[in-house]
C-alpha cells in the first residue's frame, strides 16, 4: 500500500452522515430548480454520492481548508451537485446559487474555471479525462503525491478523445489518476445499452487499455470507498459506478425528460415529500 492510500484510509467514512448530506444536496438542487426554467437535475442526482465521497472523504485537505487533491467534473452538466457542495463548504455563497443561470450570475449550466472551487471548464463532453491526464502527468513530473479525481458520464465514452486519454494515462503509468464513470445507462435521452450495445462489457475494456477497473454501486459510498482503498496502484484506476438517473425522486428515476427540465409546483412538492421520507 502506498503512502497516499494509507493517508486516505485514515479518513473514516460515516455512512449515515453521508446519506443526510446527500438528501440535503438533493433538496437544495430541487429548490434551485424552482428559480429557473430548466437545469440538469437528473444528471446531478445520479452522481450525488460520487461527488459527496470525493469532497467529504477521499480528497485530502490542506491546513488552510483547501484541498490538496484535484477534482474535475468532466460531465459538466452534473455541476449542480458540485455547486451545492461548494456552497455548503463556504466556497460559493447562497446568493451565487440563487443567481444560477440568471443575468449577472456567476454560475452557468456548466462549470467555469474562473469560478471558485472549479478546476476546469467542462461541458463539451469527452475533454475532461484528457485534462485530468495532463494534470496527473504534471503532478508526476513535480514528484508530488497529489491525486487527480475525474467524474465522467458513460456517454462520454462514446468520444474517441476519452479512449485516447485512457491509453495515454496508462502509457504514462499515472497511478495518481482515479476516474469515476457515472454509469446511469443514459446518453442524454436514450439508453446506452439500446443505442450502443458494443459499449459493453465495460470493466474488461478499461483493463485492456491498461487501467485497473472495478464495477461498484455508485449510490453506495461504502462500496466506492472500499474500492479505492483496495487500489493496487501502479496504473490509473476507473470505478464503473452503477447509478440511477434522477436517483431519489421516483417520477424522475430513469425518465429521459428529466435530463434537462425543472419540475412544476406540484412535482416540486411531491419531490420534497419523497426526499423527506427517504430512509437514512
Amino acid at each position: 500500500m502506498d503512502a497516499t492510500i494509507a493517508t486516505l484510509r485514515r479518513n473514516s467514512l460515516d455512512v449515515a452522515a453521508a446519506r443526510r448530506r446527500c438528501l440535503g444536496y438533493r433538496r437544495r438542487i430541487l429548490d434551485i430548480s424552482q428559480q429557473v426554467g430548466a437545469l440538469h437535475i437528473a444528471p446531478a442526482f445520479s452522481c450525488t454520492e460520487i461527488t459527496d465521497i470525493l469532497y467529504n472523504n477521499l480528497m485530502r485537505r490542506e491546513t488552510d481548508g483547501g484541498y490538496r487533491d484535484v477534482f474535475l467534473m468532466s460531465k459538466g452538466h452534473g455541476c449542480m451537485i458540485q455547486y451545492v457542495i461548494l456552497e455548503e463548504q463556504g466556497v460559493l455563497s447562497r446568493s451565487d446559487l440563487d443567481a444560477y443561470c440568471k443575468p449577472n450570475g456567476r454560475l452557468g449550466a456548466h462549470p467555469d474555471y474562473e469560478t471558485p472551487g472549479i478546476a476546469a471548464s467542462t461541458g463539451s463532453l469527452g475533454h475532461g479525462l484528457g485534462m485530468a491526464t495532463g494534470q496527473a502527468y504534471a503532478e508526476k513530473l513535480k514528484n508530488s503525491d497529489v491525486l487527480i479525481y475525474c467524474v465522467l458520464s458513460d456517454g462520454e465514452f462514446q468520444e474517441g478523445s476519452t479512449w485516447e486519454a485512457m491509453m495515454m494515462a496508462a502509457n504514462l503509468k499515472l497511478d495518481n489518476l482515479i476516474a469515476f464513470m457515472d454509469f446511469n445507462d443514459f446518453g442524454g435521452l436514450e439508453r446506452m445499452s439500446d443505442g450502443h450495445p458494443a459499449f459493453y462489457p465495460l470493466v474488461p475494456k478499461a483493463e485492456s487499455f491498461g487501467w485497473e477497473a472495478v464495477e461498484v454501486d455508485g449510490h453506495d459510498e461504502a462500496a466506492m470507498h472500499e474500492a479505492v482503498m483496495a487500489r493496487r496502484g501502479g496504473r490509473p484506476m476507473l470505478l464503473v459506478c452503477r447509478t440511477v438517473k434522477g436517483k431519489g425522486i421516483s417520477f424522475m428515476e430513469n425518465v429521459p425528460i428529466w435530463h434537462y427540465r425543472s419540475p412544476n409546483k406540484e412535482e416540486y412538492i411531491q419531490g420534497l415529500k419523497e426526499l423527506a421520507s427517504a430512509p437514512l
